[in-house]
């Protein structure tokens, strides 16, 4: 009877202790980061099809196919489970690869998104209407986001789930931007849409221009980078052709090697990214 009169007093103590941290719903939110982070990813990459669970089983998968195969063709499982990660972070490096360079290509044609908004605002369109219209006047890369927006709002004619449905599909800070702002133009009126909207595809032009001068300057460096991380591999990957020398990583000392040599060109690699970066925009609007 004691214990349990105890226990119920801890508790007690334990929930008045817990009152007074305060709790943050950003906080709560960041439990499912990675996962919107990865549709993020594979939103911008234009993979729609495929779930953030999809991409880790297949990266699992040929995780496990390469490490069957290279520890049959070496007998040394050390080099296996290397070349087995490799192979696993392989899916996530495609889809933020493709993701780059479909970024890279809609910042160019962005400004013309929102100068075809500005002209339709123009011209007196609705809203929805300036919007459906990019599904045939748009840039081709964009039409089918918009198309889709056009069928959801003749579906549905809610204009603000529209808008939150199409800014999920663009997974992108600018299309956030521009949402954000129609959508307060819908809800509160305005006079300053058109040269909200001129301003913003000046400025998108400046940083269009601006940021494709410093990735063609730094473009050799980090070709370069990538270079010397990968050639180490590409020799260990002959080497373990030749069953002495394979046999010479299952030692404890050629782990120790594979292991500080692995850690050695990832932070290398980090590192160049993380000094070379150039910044990039946060979708704060999400």
């Amino acid at each position: 009877m004691g214990a349990t009169i105890g226990l119920l007093a801890g508790v007690g103590l334990f929930c008045v202790w817990w009152s007074f941290w305060p709790h943050d719903p950003r906080t709560q939110h960041r439990v499912g980061g990675w996962s919107d982070r990865t549709a993020d990813l594979l939103a911008q990459a234009g993979v729609t099809s495929v779930t953030p669970t999809a991409l880790v089983a297949v990266s699992v998968g040929i995780g496990v196919v390469v490490l069957a195969i290279v520890t049959g063709a070496t007998g040394a499982p050390a080099i296996a489970v290397l070349f087995g990660g490799m192979a696993a972070a392989g899916p996530r490096a495609a889809v933020r690869g493709r993701a780059r360079r479909r970024q890279a290509k809609l910042r160019e044609v962005w400004p013309e998104v929102v100068d075809h908004l500005s002209s339709g605002v123009r011209a007196g369109l609705a809203l929805p209407e300036a919007l459906a219209q990019l599904a045939d006047r748009g840039p081709e890369e964009l039409r089918e986001p918009f198309a889709r927006f056009a069928e959801d709002y003749r579906a549905t004619g809610r204009f603000a789930e529209c808008l939150d449905v199409l800014k999920a599909r663009l997974a992108d800070p600018v299309a956030d931007r521009i949402i954000e702002a129609l959508r307060i133009t819908r809800d509160v009126g305005g006079t300053d849409l058109g040269k909200l909207l001129r301003t913003l595809s000046q400025f998108l032009r400046d940083d269009a221009r601006t940021r494709g001068e410093l990735e063609a300057r730094q473009s050799w460096t980090v070709g370069a980078a990538r270079l010397a991380s990968g050639a180490p591999w590409v020799v260990l990957a002959l080497l373990s052709t030749r069953a002495e020398a394979a046999q010479a990583f299952n030692t404890a000392a050629g782990v120790a090697v594979l292991v500080g040599g692995a850690a050695s060109c990832l932070l290398a690699y980090r590192m160049m990214l993380r000094i070379g970066r150039l910044p990039e925009e946060a979708r704060v609007l999400r």
